[in-house]
């Protein structure tokens, strides 16, 4: 059973899978016998692949220091979004920030196949997860399984440097396609722009829609629609994150920074951050 409070790995007798690493050397169970695309590293993609899990496949990363990126393309399996377990079905992608708890699992009885991207970002720079970066959404995931494979396939056969340079950028943009679609709603990138301008605030859904002359409701589908979260959940998650550099950057007090984030009581501020982050706000400081 996976504590899901440490970095935990389980794959389970059944589970199969196959990996691509931009550089060799990993001694981990799932990069050890990868596949070696250095053009990755243009991109700062760690590692990607396809998994074929089976109960009891399960994985914890209280920390990450990078984007995770994963397509459903068969079956079933659940993922940590927000501190809640979602359902990830086939045919819809999830994007998990870095520096927020990951954590996936199958579900018992049900296989579960997946592409996945994993990231290697810097702090202080654009990560490819943003404020704005949907979290669950569908996706025409044949697209990036194709690509994956394709790696793979040209990686197996000594491929040519500038092929593989030309898949490692179509990866790429295949995952931007799912973090920063096209169509995103003016208003709301007006509406966040100014919640991140003054986060304390106590908001209100109907403060939040006021920002975009919008509805309460009509707010809440867009946002589902774009973001994966209703505003409110966004709200915290934008307040989590401002909260999370503050304690890796600054010198403050964890009741100072729950107050500069919005939070009237630091015990509240602490147990969020905990279901959110994985970790309580002092142990990230430890």
């Amino acid at each position: 059973m996976v504590k899901f409070n440490q970095d935990a790995h389980v794959y389970g007798a059944r589970s199969t899978w196959f990996s691509i690493v931009a550089k060799p050397g990993s001694e981990r169970r799932l990069l050890k016998d990868a596949a070696v695309c250095t053009w990755f590293s243009q991109h700062r993609i760690m590692h990607a692949g396809v998994m074929d899990a089976c109960y009891p496949y399960a994985v914890m990363r209280v920390n990450p220091a990078g984007t995770f990126f994963m397509a459903c393309t068969s079956g079933e399996g659940e993922v940590l979004v927000d501190g809640v377990w979602k359902t990830l079905k086939i045919g819809h992608a999830c994007l998990l920030p870095p520096y927020v708890a990951n954590a996936f699992r199958c579900i018992e009885g049900k296989r579960w196949t997946f592409a996945w991207v994993r990231y290697d970002e810097v702090k202080g720079e654009k990560t490819v997860a943003t404020h704005q970066a949907p979290v669950i959404g569908k996706y025409p995931v044949e697209n990036i399984d194709r690509v994956v494979r394709g790696i793979q396939s040209e990686c197996l056969l000594d491929g040519r440097e500038d092929l593989l340079a030309l898949w490692s950028d179509l990866l790429h943009r295949h995952v931007l396609g799912f973090a920063a679609p096209k169509k995103v709603d003016d208003r709301l990138v007006r509406i966040w722009g100014y919640v991140s301008q003054d986060i304390s605030r106590k908001w209100t859904l109907d403060e939040l829609a006021d920002l975009g002359h919008l509805s309460g409701e009509h707010l809440r589908r867009l946002c589902k629609r774009d973001l994966g979260r209703s505003p409110l959940q966004h709200l915290i998650y934008m307040r989590l994150m401002r909260a999370r550099k503050l304690l890796l950057e600054t010198d403050d007090t964890v009741e100072a920074i729950s107050e500069q984030v919005g939070y009237e009581s630091g015990f509240s501020f602490s147990n969020t951050f905990k279901k959110w982050m994985g970790c309580r706000p002092s142990d990230l400081r430890s």
